[in-house]
């Protein structure tokens, strides 16, 4: 398994919009589609990836337990499904329906959107503002597939809370750390 962290584009970048395939709907969504009122989680994830594996039942806590405060929750899968087939549309769907994943799982085809995000890990996570600007970029929580270190989803969860509630956010962002991206 190949760690590779994520490349932390800079704070204040506006958010680049996409048009992708959703797969848990067949709808096609842009950013501004799906953003939320208070903000926008972005994550880049895949099927198979531990790391993804490791938190995706935090990852969807966090986005159950935020949506309902305004807050979009957009993952998006960009790998390169010739060479990791278990990474396709169709496994997608089966995926998030496996992990109760009932907000949008786009398709990233052409890797477009995640070179525009520079998106570099799986999994990947982006918070932008009600402005569309990046507000925290970086991981979940300091835990990974075997350091025994618990899940708390303490970073995310302290970036929302401190977007949500208009605070500063004041501990330095550490990156993500994952399986690199499937380039083709």
């Amino acid at each position: 398994m190949a760690r590779t962290e994520s490349t932390m584009l800079p704070l204040g970048t506006i958010a680049p919009d996409f048009y992708l395939k959703d797969t848990n709907s067949n709808n096609t969504y842009s950013f501004k589609d799906l953003k939320g009122s208070k903000g926008t989680l972005v994550m880049f994830i895949c099927n198979h990836c531990p790391f993804v594996h490791h938190v995706i039942k935090e990852v969807v806590m966090i986005a159950n337990d935020y949506r309902v405060q305004g807050l979009g929750v957009i993952a998006i899968s960009s790998n390169d499904v010739v060479k990791y087939p278990q990474d396709g549309p169709e496994l997608m769907t089966d995926f998030a329906m496996e992990n109760k994943i009932d907000f949008p799982y786009l398709y990233d085809e052409t890797q477009e959107v995640a070179k525009a995000y520079q998106a570099a890990c799986t999994p990947d996570f982006y918070l932008f503002d009600n402005q569309d600007k990046l507000f925290y970029r970086g991981q979940l929580d300091d835990s990974r597939p075997g350091n025994g270190i618990p899940l708390s989803g303490s970073d995310l969860r302290g970036a929302i809370d401190a977007l949500i509630y208009n605070r500063s956010l004041k501990n330095p962002q550490k990156p993500s750390l994952g399986c690199g991206i499937k380039w083709k």
